[in-house]
């Protein structure tokens, strides 16, 4: 179905907004709809304003919690030969500090700000899967907290943020410290893809009429980079942390060196999303940053387009410079030369954006506003700056050599990360309070704030480059006295403290004038001068009516916009499906398509989010028995959550304002549904990618225990031929599933076994393929090459399950009149993760059965 206008034509273009008055009870059927839950049952809602403060709020409180913890270091780093603390104790803070600000802080907060202000900037009503968003900020929530509370009962892991092999495998970290990490962190790892898939659906399909890309904010452009580096670069540090959870847990050696395993393997895997992850950080850091100097200086960013190309540059580059971390590993000079090469390369596209920020402030129609926000963008300025500049002496191979593993590291790390992402996160905090605030925070203890925080960081970390070149390593607990470390230690335990008091004032001041909106205006309406969309009049239901965007600065080119949107001139002024909706619109134009329905409120998502944590954290002290039942009840609810969110073609086409009729419903390529799950299979394929860049790592670690062609433990043709033919028929079952789809309102019997056989014939393929190698003698804890042949068979199994899972919903939807040859979004979905595990299983099976052949 296609949108049409009143006359049943298509619209030639959307650049009419109506301005005939609107019909009354618009607004409180609106409010009414969109209203938010009171009192407890707030933890059910999924408006993106209260999810996004649930979500801001608890990475800040990560914040403050590894800040504490580093407060604890630094008074133990205070004097020499100190005893404040023991030095089991200290390795275990200073692991909770370096992953809780890594992983519970850095990027849940960057994702926390794009569920927050991309609805507003892109004037949606929503993003489009809610209540996805809500399952991944509980699940973070609980699963966070519950990590972060080990340093108490004396579980927290030890072997630092990084967690290298082989010191965190059994035989040197017993007990079930480290698996806190490996499980808690992987899931947590999860939560983050499951926002990710959220952010890149919902900027590319939910934007407002007329925004094509070209028009589009430049911390929509932040986050879309941002999300596809979090499907990219993620997938390798879960299978990382699945594979040593596996060696711990079962034993297969895959980091063991006496058995083909390699220590090494962890640091590809860790470091390939690692040194992604601080590019990950930092982009829509810039992006915030890139907008506070544009309304400070009240004109257009200079340089735009390159900016925007510099931001896809910089995601580019950074995929290259995982082995930066790896110089003193013993790795060839060729490689060397190339990552320290790739290493300064990405200083280009970071030094663009830093002078287009100064040009721009150079440039500024009017003097340059100095208050609260600009002053920590200016802070940043220098900071990452410097931090850059650090950056570039660690790339360059002997300086690299000199400095490893010493503080100077420490230095440039918390230079780049603190410059590059928490000065622009309280830069944010200041400038965007008024959209979800009555009250902003006080101007005169901002500047307080900013003074404390800014003069506290240089006294804490410059004189740490100081102390590395002194030869004072890193990770250490306490030091002696006559090496000249004691002095600069001192000056950066007070640093730390005036940091941690500028902190403070921030939080006092944040209690003292934060009061969350709950219905109606929040502070001044657009207090900056702003000229973009999130400082239109809002409410729960974001803008009245969803505007027509002509330029990339909406708001100062088109001065009565925000008259004409609260009055209901442009489009979707209404509920025209009675329901919670928004307009999905091509994801390079920005023409409209149609309209989607969402879901509200409810405990599905609620209770799905913390029984799978409790799977997760179950499966970390061995309660396997509770850990099942806790996964069946996630599931169960993953399963309610799902069922009613196809809702089909039946409401027909709805008028959206200005004459223009929309759809209700949309299958194929231009539905959201079929963005989403495009989405997951590049997640799932750079999942596999990295297991195939281990298998093959470890051949050429260890190839004398790769099994040779005629080798026992090599299983015949018949068998890789077995589950290929099982595999194809599978897919040529759900195929013809397609053809036997029954007509609306008819239930079929036809499909739903047909989806049963492709359930049968995936699961007999991935059984087939392992019980080959189990009756061929071979074993996973035999050596590498097992390990690495079953590890095959566990990730074609997890795709076999979640496709099983899915089958079987589209086989219950189909009888119960849900799925028809019109609503075909399930069978749509099931279709294109079929069609990618066809492909894994195939090439897995050339590569685990061909390749030792083809090599022998």
């Amino acid at each position: 179905m296609t949108p049409t206008q009143a006359n049943g034509r298509p619209p030639a273009a959307y650049d009419l907004p109506n301005p005939a008055p609107r019909p009354d009870g618009e607004v409180e059927e609106l409010l009414s709809i969109w209203a938010r839950p009171t009192g407890w049952k707030v933890i059910t809602a999924v408006n993106n304003t209260v999810i996004g403060i649930f979500y801001i709020g608890t990475a800040f409180l990560f914040f403050l919690l590894a800040g504490l913890l580093a407060l604890v270091m630094r008074t133990q780093l205070a004097v020499p030969e100190n005893d404040l603390i023991s030095q089991d104790l200290y390795n275990q803070i200073f692991t909770v500090h370096g992953t809780t600000m890594m992983f519970l802080f850095a990027v849940p907060a960057v994702e926390a700000l794009g569920v927050m202000l991309l609805p507003q900037m892109l004037a949606a009503r929503d993003l489009p899967f809610p209540r996805l968003s809500a399952f991944a900020v509980w699940a973070y929530v609980v699963g966070g907290l519950v990590f972060f509370s080990t340093v108490f009962y004396d579980l927290a892991p030890k072997g630092g943020w990084f967690m290298y092999a082989p010191l965190t495998l059994k035989e040197f970290s017993p007990g079930d410290n480290a698996d806190f990490w490996l499980l808690g962190i992987g899931f947590i790892e999860i939560s983050a893809i499951a926002g990710a898939v959220e952010i890149v659906v919902g900027t590319l399909k939910t934007r407002p009429p007329g925004m094509s890309l070209a028009k589009m904010p430049i911390f929509a452009w932040a986050m879309l980079i941002f999300a596809a580096m979090i499907i990219f670069a993620f997938p390798a540090v879960i299978l990382g942390t699945m594979l040593l959870e596996i060696e711990r847990s079962f034993g297969w050696p895959f980091f063991s060196a006496d058995r083909g395993g390699d220590p090494l393997l962890w640091q590809h895997l860790f470091w390939f999303f690692g040194h992604p992850e601080v590019y990950i950080i930092f982009l829509p850091a810039a992006g915030l940053v890139s907008m506070i100097v544009s309304t400070m200086a009240r004109r257009p960013l200079v340089g735009h387009d390159l900016i925007v190309v510099a931001l896809i540059g910089t995601g580019f580059f950074s995929f290259g410079l995982w082995v930066h971390h790896m110089f003193t590993t013993g790795i060839p000079s060729l490689s060397l030369a190339f990552f320290s090469a790739a290493s300064m390369a990405v200083a280009i596209p970071s030094g663009i954006q830093v002078f287009s920020w100064i040009a721009t402030i150079a440039a500024s129609k009017e003097r340059f506003r100095i208050n609260t926000p600009s002053l920590f963008v200016l802070g940043f300025l220098f900071i990452f700056t410097v931090g850059g500049l650090t950056g570039i002496m660690v790339a360059l191979v002997p300086v690299d050599f000199q400095v490893h593993d010493s503080y100077f590291v420490v230095a440039h790390f918390h230079y780049v990360l603190i410059g590059g992402m928490v000065f622009p996160l309280f830069a944010t905090f200041y400038y965007w309070l008024p959209m979800v605030s009555r009250n902003m925070l006080s101007e005169r203890v901002g500047r307080w704030v900013f003074w404390l925080m800014f003069i506290g960081f240089h006294v804490t970390f410059f004189p740490m480059h100081i102390t590395g070149l002194r030869g004072m390593p890193r990770r250490v607990w306490t030091y002696p006295g006559d090496v000249g470390w004691d002095a600069l230690n001192m000056i950066s335990t007070v640093g730390a403290y005036i940091f941690a008091a500028g902190v403070a004032l921030f939080v006092v001041d944040l209690a003292r004038r934060f009061r969350p909106v709950i219905t109606g205006s929040a502070g001044p309406d657009n207090p900056w001068g702003a000229s973009t969309l999130e400082w239109l009049p809002n409410d729960v239901y974001s803008t009245r009516s969803i505007p027509l965007v002509t330029s990339r600065d909406p708001l100062w080119d088109q001065p009565n916009l925000p008259e004409e949107v609260e009055k209901g001139h442009h489009f979707l002024p209404n509920a025209p499906t009675g329901g919670r909706e928004t307009i999905v619109t091509s994801a390079i134009e920005g023409r409209p398509q149609y309209i989607i329905r969402m879901p509200g409120p409810g405990f599905a998502h609620v209770i799905a989010a913390i029984f799978t944590a409790a799977f997760f954290l179950l499966l970390t002290i061995k309660a396997v028995t509770m850990a099942v039942i806790c996964s069946v009840v996630a599931i169960g609810a993953m399963l309610v959550w799902t069922w009613g969110l196809d809702k089909g073609p039946g409401a027909g086409q709805v008028d959206i304002g200005a004459g223009v009729k929309l759809p209700t419903y949309m299958s194929g390529p231009s539905s959201h549904a079929w963005w989403a799950t495009v989405v997951l299979v590049l997640v799932a394929g750079s999942l596999y990618l990295a297991y195939v860049f281990s298998y093959l790592y470890l051949w050429v670690v260890s190839p004398e225990v790769w099994a040779p062609d005629g080798s026992p433990s090599l299983p015949g043709v018949v068998w890789p031929w077995t589950s290929a033919g099982l595999v194809l028929a599978g897919g040529v079952s759900l195929m013809a599933a397609n053809s036997l789809l029954p007509e609306p309102g008819q239930r079929g019997v036809a499909a739903p076994l047909l989806f049963v056989l492709t359930a049968v014939c995936l699961v007999a393929a991935v059984a087939s393929n392992l019980w080959g190698h189990w009756q061929s003698g071979l074993r996973p804890t035999e050596n590498a090459y097992g390990a690495m042949v079953y590890m095959a068979g566990v990730l074609d199994g997890q795709l076999a399950f979640a496709l099983v899972m899915m089958l079987a919903v589209a086989a219950a939807r189909c009888l119960a009149g849900r799925l028809d040859n019109i609503r075909r979004v399930s069978y749509e979905n099931v279709a294109l993760l079929f069609g990618y595990a066809l492909l894994q299983m195939l090439f897995g099976l050339l590569l685990v059965h061909g390749f030792p052949r083809v090599m022998s």
